[in-house]
């Protein structure tokens, strides 16, 4: 099923959101692949941020890595500023465990030390096993654990929500 959110409008709302927290002289954007590049980009743009987009893959920091195994397309991360004592604009798709955000973290801390990390979803949707907060989110929401929230891209992008059957 797909939910049906305007997707660009939302990514208005981060926008306007991101605005009063940031410098554009001075922040720096990293996109989580897949779904939080595609967001990114837009967001980039529409901030007018001085520095290139960054982008990390977080397949090898997954604290799941044992029980998952490593995703079939992984992707090199693209760090392309320094991030010491910069701001960081994460930017994720949708917040769950807070697990992929960690990593991410673990990731950019590899690369240095920024003054601080702010965390931009499009969709909270509660469930946080972590203590993770977005400080921007477009759409904050409730959903059961049988319910999985997707972004689907890159053009267009929309969301999906796609009921599971419980694990015994």
């Amino acid at each position: 099923m797909t939910i049906d959110w305007d997707v660009s409008a939302l990514l208005e709302v981060m926008a306007r959101d991101l605005r009063p927290l940031i410098d554009p002289e001075q922040a720096a954007m990293i996109g989580i692949f897949t779904g939080g590049v595609w967001l990114a980009r837009t967001l980039h743009a529409a901030l007018g941020l001085r520095q290139p987009l960054g982008q990390v893959d977080i397949s090898f920091y997954r604290d799941d890595f044992s029980q998952i195994g490593l995703h079939p397309q992984v992707r090199a991360s693209d760090i392309p500023f320094d991030v010491d004592g910069r701001d960081i604009i994460l930017v994720d798709d949708v917040l769950y465990t807070g697990r992929t955000v960690r990593a991410a973290m673990n990731e950019i801390f590899d690369y240095g030390r920024p003054a601080r990390i702010l965390l931009a979803v499009l969709v909270d949707r509660g469930g946080h096993e972590l203590p993770v907060a977005a400080d921007v989110a477009a759409l904050r929401l409730i959903a059961t654990a049988g319910e999985h929230i997707k972004l689907r891209g890159p053009d267009p992008l929309r969301l999906e929500l796609e009921q599971r059957e419980p694990q015994p």
